[in-house]
């Protein structure tokens, strides 16, 4: 098993109401998602390959739980097999269909929020030569 970025205490945290049934395996999902989608990011990491600097460990943290908060909200179970919406409602907020189209140029579909966390840390983008 790879790196997990969020524990499921972190998780209730950031979703303010108490972790879900199964957040480990949904973390660690996450976790691998955020991992491909930062295949060329250059960051300071220790011998066991964790990033050593406190930005860094919180965006990916964030970035983790966003992705967790956004498979929960599109009823993704993690595993790509859900398509991304299909008649969704958030508070006031409602989104139908599904969306069609090529696949995020990562390669991995991450939430909108999950996103900007890399982005805000300086993770993202990244060129592959």
């Amino acid at each position: 098993m790879g790196r997990i970025y969020a524990t499921p205490e972190q998780l209730a945290a950031w979703l303010h109401a108490p972790a879900p049934e199964g957040a480990a395996q949904m973390l660690a999902r996450a976790s691998e998602d955020v991992e491909a989608a930062l295949l060329t990011a250059v960051y300071a990491v220790d011998a066991e390959g964790d990033p050593t600097e406190q930005p860094v460990v919180e965006a990916l943290r964030d970035a983790v739980c966003a992705q967790v908060e956004w498979q929960i909200a599109t009823g993704d179970d993690g595993t790509g097999a859900m398509g991304t919406w299909d008649a969704v409602s958030i508070g006031p907020v409602s989104l139908s269909g599904r969306r069609s189209g090529p696949p995020a140029a990562s390669g991995v579909d991450l939430a909108p929020r999950a996103h900007r966390a890399l982005r805000r840390a300086g993770l993202l983008p990244g060129v592959i030569w």
